[in-house]
């Protein structure tokens, strides 16, 4: 039986670094790639000394296109027939509204949610649809859904993973590849941080008195969606944990 190829962008930590030990696990062959080249380096050997796994690791900002083409086209050849790209890289920056926010945040956004995506998947998918099989994993978010306060261009781009998803699945269609877009709300994980730039008190208090969901629970959900019969997609599948759901139309009154 042929091992399948898991190519993971934003392994370093968080979902990616928990899909990569569950695909380990599973006896699959891993390319890990990331910014922070001593997390990778960490999670390899990790994986290697725990599973079954061959791992190749790059260092890797897929905001660089000439750098995610060069990798991608320079994998060596036990590693170079994708079968499932999982694009887990994305942030959010910031939560002020969109007349205060940075304009160098809003483009950090729409650099790796948007246009590192769109990058790295150009570069796999010809090889899937040259050998006609394929899952392509897209991260989007309920945010690409459901608006918030401070959201603004972050909803927006996970608005975009969602509809580029459904529209590659309409440009595939008559091949073997499939196209699965993942929509988590609140996951614990370094994500908040990120968003407030290092501020770790500030970031506990998104999750504080209520039960987040666990990189893991992703993990598992992607495992599943990537497990199923050839002839099966997930096209979206939407994952919240129960202390959240929905609030109501937000309505400004007067005062007076």
């Amino acid at each position: 039986m042929t091992v399948a190829t898991v190519f993971i962008t934003g392994a370093s930590s968080g979902i990616g670094a928990a899909c990569a030990r569950r695909f380990a696990h599973e006896g699959k062959r891993l390319v890990l790639a990331g910014r922070r080249t001593d997390r990778l380096m960490e999670l390899k050997r990790e994986l290697e000394s725990n599973s079954p796994a061959k791992v190749h690791a790059i260092a890797l900002d897929v905001r660089e296109k000439a750098a995610v083409d060069e990798a991608i086209s320079s994998l060596p050849a036990e590693f170079s027939a994708i079968d499932v790209l999982l694009n887990n890289a994305g942030l959010a920056l910031g939560l002020e509204p969109a007349h205060q926010v940075a304009i160098s945040d809003w483009e950090g956004m729409v650099d790796t949610n948007v246009k590192g995506l769109l990058y790295v998947t150009r570069a796999v998918l010809p090889g899937m649809v040259a050998r006609d099989r394929g899952h392509i994993v897209q991260m989007g978010s309920v945010a690409g859904t459901y608006p918030y306060p401070g959201g603004n261009v972050y909803c927006g781009t996970k608005a975009f993973v969602h509809q580029f998803s459904l529209a590659l699945r309409a440009d595939l269609l008559g091949t073997k590849i499939r196209v699965t877009c993942i929509e988590p709300g609140m996951v614990e994980t370094e994500f908040a941080e990120v968003r407030f730039k290092g501020d770790k008190s500030k970031a506990k208090q998104i999750y504080a008195g209520m039960q987040p969901l666990t990189a893991d629970d992703i993990a598992d959900a992607i495992a599943w969606c990537t497990s199923r019969p050839w002839h099966f997609n997930v096209n979206t599948l939407e994952l919240m944990p129960v202390a959240q759901a929905f609030g109501p139309f937000g309505v400004k009154r007067a005062t007076s």
